[in-house]
């Protein structure tokens, strides 16, 4: 009884009120995405898709910040991620337009949401190392932004049914492929900048913001396929460089040569 006490109140101790709060608030603006697809309101369950968004951005954030991160934390938003971005984009597009294409159509929801499922648990295992500074394979968020974003596009402009149908089953088997992928995407909270390079860079975003705030219909969909593109780009950069002998995949990634000879040399007088 004493060992089962002390458990309680470890787990007790490792729950922190405030982030997992926007944490489940990520989670709620999942589950509504899901009723709203569900009921027919499709635009409405993509900007919750969205909204998720922003409050999985905030929650890790404002756990840093206060030093309130936990464990139970880490694993509720993993769980909370599969929901939002996994489960709530997969039953949107099928609902949306790709139930038209019958088995085919719930099949390509199906490989979205369990690629999904994939690149959270590779994540977890992998963020200490692979994933420090590289995320191995395209964010789960940012697919579902691209299919929230998608839907919100198309209900600006009013688009052919039956062209947005195929495009949208092909960025969904798409996505879904690049979730479980290699492809090299930057993440951009661990990049470090000069004085000088924060400062455009804090210009650079406002920018962004204000074109995205100009036109949120358009914008948030061309950002999320330009991030997509981004790590293609990359990739495709990279393994021509690595084909010319002119270095290694990803920065970092390779190992340094052993010291020859006259390096060991070098090193051991400076020790003496």
């Amino acid at each position: 009884m004493n060992q089962i006490r002390v458990k309680r109140v470890g787990i007790r101790k490792g729950i922190y009120i405030l982030p997992n709060m926007i944490t489940t608030a990520s989670l709620f603006c999942g589950f509504v995405s899901i009723v709203k697809s569900i009921q027919g309101d499709h635009l409405i369950a993509a900007w919750m898709i969205l909204l998720a968004g922003v409050f999985d951005g905030l929650d890790g954030r404002i756990a840093r910040l206060t030093r309130t991160h936990s464990d139970f934390g880490i694993e509720y938003d993993s769980l909370c991620d599969l929901a939002s971005f996994g489960l709530a984009p997969a039953i949107l597009a099928y609902t949306w337009t790709l139930s038209h294409f019958n088995q085919i159509g719930w099949a390509a929801a199906f490989l979205f949401f369990a690629c999904g499922a994939m690149r959270l648990a590779r994540f977890n295992v992998q963020v200490s190392d692979v994933e420090k500074k590289h995320f191995q394979g395209l964010p789960i968020p940012t697919a579902a932004y691209v299919i929230a974003s998608y839907v919100i596009f198309h209900h600006r402009w009013k688009g052919d049914v039956d062209v947005s149908s195929v495009l949208l089953l092909c960025l969904t088997i798409g996505l879904a492929l690049l979730m479980v992928s290699t492809v090299p995407y930057r993440n951009f909270k661990k990049l470090n900048f000069k004085r000088k390079e924060s400062f455009f860079m804090l210009v650079l975003l406002a920018v962004v913001l204000f074109v995205i705030a100009s036109a949120p219909h358009e914008m948030i969909f061309f950002a999320a396929l330009a991030y997509v593109a981004s790590g293609l780009i990359e990739e495709v950069f990279q393994l021509s460089k690595k084909a010319r002998g002119e270095g290694p995949l990803l920065a970092g990634e390779a190992n340094e040569a052993p010291p020859g000879p006259q390096e060991l040399r070098l090193i051991t007088n400076q020790k003496d």
